[in-house]
This record gives structure tokens, C-alpha cells and sequence, in this order.
């Protein structure tokens, strides 16, 4: 049975994620300790013990999800479960990054201080209540893109960030234009148009000079080619080549993540059974929706872990 593993993007983060898997695998815990020593801080406190809204911020979500799937796929590591038991990985948004450090593409306290600078860019890219996002529910791409291009039609930015699954397109932009892309969605058939509550309209063109500063960020750290095919955001397809995978991740700041396609994608090339690593089971849903015959599991508990070489011979 073909597989892949992905991993999880922002809004999947909880307060205490990760923390039994810690307990359970010294592996696992290596991986906060170090991400918390790439860092300078303790950010392993602030998510098994801290607060929701201070683990939210954009800069701290980004490294502590990436760590928590990280310290997932040790976890499956020592129960003789490796990355040579997919045949993709992919992440949504910056769970490509998680995706990369697992292949062995990036290196884990690079992945975590690139993170703390993304997220860091992408938040100071736009003034706070200038930009918003918002979920189109019941509308395709195509559909979500007319939307998006009746909002901007005064000159401002609304455009289609992510495409989820069949039935939920979420778009970003200037506040106003979003705004007005929930009642126009209505009028084309939305089941549901709803405000994200995010910092930033994070996947557009706004995200433009965080875009400049992760180009600066990843020229400085090496890439090697991972171990198996990532399937890149903003191709939807499988890349290995190095120099491509560092020109994507500047792109796939101000880019769409291209999720309905890139899942797509993997059926098309075989894949049958998606393994979501990390926090949450939100890409288990949409992948689900994407392709019905899809056998999904979550790896995000030491049980989980535990129970997942059996499933290998099931």
C-alpha cells in the first residue's frame, strides 16, 4: 500500500501538544530540546504549559507545530517505523518545512530558527487589522477566484491562499476586500463564508516583503536533497532538486497551497494511505473530502505511535 506523511499547518496548535510523546520517547523530547537550544528559549514551556494565545502568535505556532511533528516522526523512528515507509511527504503551508526536516532535507534546529524568522516576517509584512482571511465553504477554486476578483475590484488585494478540499477555499487580503468576499460568496453559491481568526492575511501578494526576507533567510542555510519526493505547495508536484526546493519556500509565502491538488497529486501517483504527523487531524478531514477511498491516520499520541508499526503489516 502506497503511503505518505504529511504534516500539519497553522491553527492545529493546543496547549500541551506533543508533551506525552516527550514522555514517552527521549527522541521525542531531544526534539524540543532542540529546537528550544536553536531558539534561545524555552518554547517547549510555552507549549506544554503555557498560554493559548501567546503559543498562537504566528512566530511561536510555526516552530512549536514543526517541533511536534517532529517529535512525531521520532516517535514512530523508535517503533521501527521510518521515512523510507512513505513514498511522499507533503505539508500544508508551513508544514512544508516539517515535511523537509523529516525527509532529512533540512536539519531540525534549521527548520526551527527559519520558522521563528517566517513567522516573524509574515506578522510584520501587513499592520495588524489591515489584512484578514477568510474561509469560502461550499465553492470551488474556480468559484473562489471570481469571488476574490469581484472583492479586489477597486484596486485592493483579495486572492484565493489556500485550496483546501473541494468545498472550502479560504481567501486573504486587505481586510475590506475580504469582507466583502464573504457576501459576495453568498450570492455564488457559499454554503458558509466566514473571518479566520488569524494575525495576517498570510498567501498573497501582502506577503510580499516577508517573501524578500526568507529569500535572504534560506540562502544561508544548506538543503540537501530528502531522502523521499516533497510535494511542494505551490507546484501541487514532487520535487527533490535542492536550489528548487529553496526557490518554492520563498514563493510559497505570497503563493496559494495548492492542498486539494497536491493530494491529488499523490492518489495519482498511487498513494492510498496518508499519514497526518503532528497535532490536530484537520488535513485527515480535508484529504478525506479530497479523495473518499483515502485511508487516513493520525500520528500525534504515543499510542498512535505505538500502534503504528502494527499497521504497516495490516
Amino acid at each position: 500500500m502506497a503511503r505518505a506523511f504529511v504534516f500539519p499547518g497553522q491553527g492545529a496548535q493546543t496547549i500541551g501538544m506533543g508533551k506525552a510523546l516527550a514522555e514517552a520517547y527521549p527522541a521525542a523530547k531531544a526534539v524540543f530540546d532542540e529546537v528550544d537550544a536553536a531558539l534561545g528559549e524555552k518554547l517547549s514551556a510555552l507549549i506544554w504549559d503555557g498560554e493559548i494565545e501567546e503559543l498562537t502568535l504566528t512566530q511561536n505556532a510555526q516552530p512549536a507545530l514543526m517541533a511536534t511533528s517532529m517529535a512525531a516522526m521520532k516517535a514512530l523512528e523508535a517503533e521501527g517505523v521510518g521515512i523510507d515507509a512513505a513514498g511522499f511527504v507533503a505539508g500544508h503551508s508551513l508544514g512544508e518545512y516539517s515535511a523537509l526536516a523529516a525527509s532529512g532535507a533540512l536539519s531540525i534546529s534549521d527548520a526551527a530558527r527559519l520558522l521563528r524568522t517566517r513567522g516573524q516576517a509574515m506578522q510584520s509584512a501587513v499592520p495588524v487589522g489591515e489584512g484578514a482571511m477568510a474561509a469560502l465553504l461550499g465553492v470551488d477554486l474556480a468559484t473562489a477566484r471570481t469571488v476574490a476578483a469581484e472583492a479586489a475590484a477597486d484596486g485592493s488585494v483579495c486572492e484565493a491562499a489556500n485550496d483546501n478540499d473541494p468545498g472550502q477555499v479560504v481567501v486573504s487580503g486587505h481586510r475590506a476586500a475580504v469582507e466583502r468576499a464573504t457576501e459576495i460568496a453568498k450570492a455564488h453559491g457559499a454554503k458558509r463564508a466566514v473571518l479566520l481568526p488569524v494575525s495576517a492575511p498570510f498567501h498573497c501578494a501582502l506577503m510580499a516583503p516577508a517573501a524578500r526576507v526568507m529569500e535572504e533567510a534560506l540562502a544561508e542555510v544548506e538543503i540537501t536533497a530528502p531522502a523521499v519526493p516533497v510535494v511542494a505547495n505551490v507546484l501541487a508536484e514532487a520535487v527533490s532538486d535542492p536550489d528548487t526546493i529553496r526557490k518554492l519556500l520563498v514563493e510559497q509565502v505570497t503563493h496559494a497551497v495548492r492542498w486539494r491538488e497536491s493530494v491529488e497529486y499523490m492518489v495519482g501517483q498511487g498513494v492510498t494511505e496518508f499519514w497526518e504527523i503532528g497535532a490536530g487531524k484537520a488535513l485527515s478531514g480535508m484529504i478525506r473530502r479530497i479523495e473518499r477511498s483515502a485511508v487516513s491516520r493520525t500520528i500525534g499520541s504515543a499510542d498512535e505511535a505505538a500502534a503504528a508499526k502494527a499497521a504497516l503489516t495490516a
